[in-house]
């Protein structure tokens, strides 16, 4: 993981990416990295983690490469991630990116063009803007606040160049087991999930788990200790009342003899972090702010004992955790499209929060569920073997559950899904603490934000107030709705 962060197209100052990067150092404190170009002038911020996965900048000569993210494609052993992507990008050109395996935002600085990538699934963030003729970019919009008056977001699955504009691309995934029935699925299921967390701890970097006490943050605890039985795993509740989840987390994390350590958010801690969290987020949307809050006090304990974890998030979008939203949809493809579009909107809710959170405090974060492979699977498998009609019921995530039933406790393989913030009482303290703050008549007299945004809820309002002291109006588009339906 690293902070990334240019000005292409002028002979800036050193010190001017300095700046950029020091309002992002979270994403990278370990190192700094600022190199002028002939076109250019570019800098890193690096997180420790593994010798693959530190290094974020590679190239003595052109072209140049940038990465923000973990990449797992086969290499020589003493190969970094950023070295493997500048010897792809030489060897195939843009044509590399579809096969590029991994979580990622990159930059390519070749002779006469410049290009940003996202990969597929986006939980990796790319801002960009232009101005006077310059390209401007950075992994988090605030870096960009001294520069540009308003800002772009790189959508997942494109590039951005300097030559050819946006352009989208795939990943080209390889081979995926077959299945013709539920079972034969679940197999697959299980082959392909094991695979994606194998991999993503070949490094030895990660050396804990985000644990919420829910069927996918247990599975992936599961799974990992199969290849560290030494791992941590974090997980967090409201003090004043705890939370559903935290019960579970103990008997899943007594289930599989791991340590487990237990951050109680109090009442000062969210007044604490609200104007931090809108800072951190660039967005004031209520579910991310939530959200955020809990991943920002998980990752804060794990900060204490390492700075690589697994996390699950991913699953609900991919295997039908969301099956309310999907039951209120009759027709099977509009379904179908409706399940589709709830990975697609993900990155600017879901993954969002989850990069923020575990990112402002200097944690790499690695989610099994987004692996290229695991994901390709999940669009094979029917939707009714996600959602399963059951003695008159709907089981939401099915398939995961019969795919790892033998490796959970009774109770959590069979747990019905709760929001991460509703889970741990986030969302309830929040509440209580922002009603001082607004009211509804105050939500009555402001309906909507300067650019038309029609907030949800009187505490929405107060998070665009926070909002709108960090950035200005120009930046308000990267705040986007969780709505499948639109």
């Amino acid at each position: 993981m690293s902070a990334l962060a240019g000005i292409v197209g002028k002979k800036a100052r050193p010190k001017e990416v300095s700046r950029m990067l020091n309002e992002i150092r979270h994403r990278g404190p370990d190192n700094s990295v600022i190199r002028n170009l002939p076109h250019a002038t570019v800098g890193c911020g690096e997180i420790n983690t593994s010798y693959q996965s530190t290094f974020a900048f590679s190239g003595e000569m052109s072209p140049f490469a940038m990465l923000d993210g973990d990449v797992f494609n086969d290499r020589p052993y003493e190969t970094t991630n950023v070295t493997l992507l500048r010897n792809m990008y030489e060897k195939d050109g843009t044509n590399c990116f579809s096969k590029l395996d991994g979580s990622y935002a990159c930059v390519i600085l070749d002779e006469d063009e410049t290009i940003l990538v996202r990969d597929p699934v986006g939980a990796r963030p790319l801002v960009y803007g232009t101005r006077d003729g310059n390209l401007y970019f950075a992994s988090e919009a605030k870096a960009l606040l001294h520069y540009l008056p308003e800002v772009k977001e790189l959508p997942p699955g494109h590039t951005y160049s300097t030559r050819d504009g946006l352009q989208p691309f795939s990943f080209e995934h390889s081979q995926l087991p077959d299945f013709d029935t539920p079972a034969e699925a679940a197999t697959a299921l299980r082959e392909v999930m094991i695979e994606a967390v194998e991999k993503m701890m070949a490094d030895g970097a990660v050396e804990g788990v985000s644990l919420s006490g829910g069927l996918d943050s247990s599975l992936i605890a599961a799974i990992a200790k199969q290849f560290n039985r030494r791992l941590k795993v974090f997980s967090t509740t409201i003090k004043r009342y705890p939370s559903q989840d935290l019960g579970y987390a103990k008997l899943m994390a007594n289930y599989l003899g791991l340590d487990h350590y237990i951050y109680r958010i109090t009442d000062e801690d969210i007044a604490r972090i609200l104007p931090r969290a809108v800072w951190f987020m660039e967005s004031f949307d209520e579910d991310c702010i939530s959200g955020f809050v809990a991943n920002y006090y998980a990752a804060k304990l794990a900060r204490e004992h390492t700075n690589c974890v697994l996390v699950g998030e991913g699953a609900d979008e991919l295997f039908g955790g969301y099956f309310r939203e999907l039951q209120a949809v009759d027709d099977p493809e509009e379904k179908e499209e409706v399940a589709r579009k709830l990975l697609a909107i993900a990155y600017n809710t879901a993954l969002r929060r989850l990069d923020r959170g575990w990112m402002s405090n200097s944690v790499d974060y690695r989610a099994p569920f987004l692996d290229g492979k695991v994901v390709a699977l999940s669009e094979r498998i029917p939707l009714a073997m996600k959602v399963y009609a059951q003695d008159g019921e709907q089981i939401e995530k099915w398939i995961l559950r019969e795919a790892f039933r033998d490796m959970l406790p009774r109770e959590i393989a069979k747990r019905p899904k709760l929001r991460f913030a509703r889970g741990s009482g986030v969302d309830d303290l929040m509440d209580h603490i922002t009603a001082s703050k607004v009211s509804v008549n105050d939500l009555q007299r402001t309906p909507k934000s300067s650019q038309g945004a029609a907030f949800t809820s009187p505490k929405e309002l107060h998070y665009y107030r926070l909002f709108r002291k960090h950035y200005p109006a120009g930046y308000e588009c990267l705040t986007a709705r969780w709505d499948p339906f639109k």
